[in-house]
């Protein structure tokens, strides 16, 4: 599916859905996001899940992280065309 990402708010990009709060710690049913691939894959390169569930479990609390308002700010003036790397957390 493509739309924009709710995240870096780039449009007309490929959208994956983002689980809130993570499943394994019990956000199946609970709300989802969609977001770019890239975005996605820092949140998870950033962030354990069980942190995710505890402190940023709604888009408003991940655009407010400081490590990803830098992520954001870049990826927002990158075409939805690029493929980007993840960086990893190096305290994950």
């Amino acid at each position: 599916m493509r739309g924009t990402c709710e995240l870096c708010s780039r449009s007309e990009i490929e959208l994956t859905v983002h689980h809130l709060t993570p499943r394994e710690e019990g956000g199946s049913r609970l709300p989802t996001a969609l977001l770019c691939k890239s975005c996605h894959k820092q949140i998870h390169a950033l962030y354990s899940n069980r942190e995710l569930a505890i402190r940023l479990y709604n888009i408003t609390l991940l655009k407010d992280d400081e490590a990803l308002k830098k992520y954001i700010k870049w990826i927002k003036k990158q075409p939805a065309t690029k493929a980007v790397k993840t960086r990893k957390s190096k305290t994950k």
